[in-house]
């Protein structure tokens, strides 16, 4: 297990999985599963789901253009005002019982942005997470029935009504569909994702975020796509960075140079390049 590996897995949660899943690359029927299954030696290998889909929509856009490292202490104050153990957000009633959709659908705005504000960014957010609020308040009576319409419906029902909303892209639907859903077969593709899958050339050079995330879920069987969203971000911290990949200096520094084609990445004059714009 890398010692890079961070004290809690705030991605997944304590809830979201803990089911141990299997990683053989001698056993992979594609490249981008040898490549999943070898990040299994590195990483968590556990499956995901059964977190609060409200809360998972509210995490992943307060790290959107941010890191984990700036978004999560946005999360813990968020949750420390306005969730169950935030105490009694309106002056009635049990604070146990608080619906976090509620509560953010009346919030005040520049209140809000203050408690966010390591996220960057806090005005737009919170205006975004106050709006989204509202509209699942009003479509499923709150966050318990915006969670059984995640969990239950038609992945692709969910996923069309979640790009519905403002300030929700690809990799932010995907990230309820899988955390909250625990759907598999959904790869999220953050920049990470869609720099390293072009590098390795696990997909076009050219290809946008879609394109990458069509070519990982064919090639990565549905029980090891939320396990290779994760790893790859860590990969990615760790080793794949975007402007000094560990393979410039040492080839053999990369635990996945055997499987890499290093598009964009050129050792011998130290350059690297977007995979789009390699030769």
């Amino acid at each position: 297990m890398s010692d890079e590996e961070p004290a809690e897995n705030i991605s997944g949660g304590a809830a979201g999985g803990g089911r141990a899943a299997a990683f053989d690359p001698e056993t992979a029927g594609t490249r981008a599963e040898a490549v999943v299954d070898h990040l299994g030696d590195l990483y968590w290998t556990k499956t995901y789901g059964g977190r609060d889909a409200f809360e998972c929509l509210v995490r992943t856009i307060l790290s959107q253009n941010t890191s984990d490292k700036a978004s999560q202490p946005a999360h813990d104050e968020l949750m420390a005002r306005y969730g169950s153990d935030g105490g009694d957000v309106d002056g009635e009633g049990d604070s146990d019982d608080t619906d976090l959709a509620r509560a953010l659908a009346d919030a005040d705005q520049a209140e809000l942005a203050e408690t966010i504000s390591s996220a960057g960014l806090y005005n737009q957010k919170s205006e975004r997470i106050i709006a989204l609020a509202g509209r699942i308040c009003e479509a499923y009576g709150g966050e318990d029935g915006f969670d059984a319409f995640v969990r239950d419906s038609d992945p692709e029902a969910v996923r069309s009504t979640l790009l519905d909303m403002n300030g929700v892209g690809p990799k932010t639907a995907d990230c309820v569909l899988l955390f909250a859903g625990g759907r598999g077969g959904v790869f999220p593709v953050d920049t990470h994702v869609h720099r390293i899958a072009r590098r390795m050339g696990l997909a076009p050079a050219d290809a946008d975020h879609e394109t990458v995330r069509e070519y990982l879920e064919r090639d990565v069987p549905p029980e090891k796509c939320g396990f290779g969203h994760t790893a790859m971000i860590q990969f990615g911290r760790q080793y794949c960075s975007a402007r000094k990949p560990a393979c410039l200096d040492d080839p053999d520094a990369c635990p996945l140079a055997g499987h890499c084609d290093q598009v964009g990445v050129y050792p011998a004059s130290g350059e690297v390049v977007d995979p789009a714009e390699a030769e």
